[in-house]
């Protein structure tokens, strides 16, 4: 049996965010696919494997699309697509809020989107790490990879070519923003590519059942990598 343990893990922080700088150019896919072939370079990594979550899982696609020969196989989970157009002003009314209000005005509705209830109830220290991490991006950075989340996604719609690597796509049955259509999507645009939808979680359903996500990435990976 695969285990974590087998895996090199490479975790990074986007431009702006974590412990990074913010990038030089204005945000887009193609710098933060760009920002992930630099990381490569700098490690001496030829190829990887790409786990995205969100706007990482837009990013990844992006990598699949730009960097393709450093790519061995592709997770893109609970990550946006075509939302259709009602959503999709939706979410660039959020872009424009926290342009206008700040990095943490939309907080508050987002963590009712992220987790269920029953969590939010429970374990409010999860809550408080998430709130940690947007208090800590760099308010510009954060008002721009907002944008890119909001437009990005037309990129990605239908490439031609299409991603030819090995790809999982996973959701959660109650994901708003990320939802089961659109991972489905994703796997129908992706040849040979397969969908799994975790049952009753929201968008950051990865943070309140963890081996709901980890234990089929490792057994796609152990198949795709052989």
């Amino acid at each position: 049996m695969v285990a974590l343990e087998d895996y090199r893990v490479v975790t990074y922080d986007l431009y702006g965010h974590g412990d990074s700088s913010p990038g030089r150019e204005s945000a887009s896919l193609t710098l933060f696919s760009d920002q992930i072939a630099g990381l490569l370079d700098t490690l001496e990594i030829a190829r990887v494997s790409l786990i995205g979550f969100s706007i990482g899982g837009m990013i990844n696609r992006r990598f699949a699309l730009d960097h393709s020969d450093r790519l061995e196989a592709l997770v893109i989970l609970n990550s946006p697509h075509d939302r259709g157009g009602d959503a999709q002003e939706l979410v660039e009314a959020r872009a424009a809020t926290v342009r206008q209000e700040g990095r943490m005005a939309t907080l508050p509705a987002a963590l009712e989107r992220w987790f269920t209830p029953e969590f939010r109830l429970t374990q409010p220290e999860a809550l408080n790490l998430v709130r940690s991490w947007r208090q800590v991006a760099d308010p510009e950075s954060y008002a721009q990879a907002a944008w890119v989340l909001a437009h990005g996604v037309r990129e990605l719609i239908a490439p031609a070519p299409a991603i030819a690597h090995p790809t999982l796509v996973i959701t959660c049955e109650n994901d708003s923003g990320s939802t089961p259509a659109m991972s489905w999507a994703i796997t129908a645009e992706i040849p040979g590519a397969t969908c799994q939808i975790i049952p009753h979680l929201q968008h950051l359903g990865l943070m309140e059942e963890p081996d709901a996500f980890t234990d089929p990435i490792l057994a796609f990976l152990a198949g795709a990598l052989k």
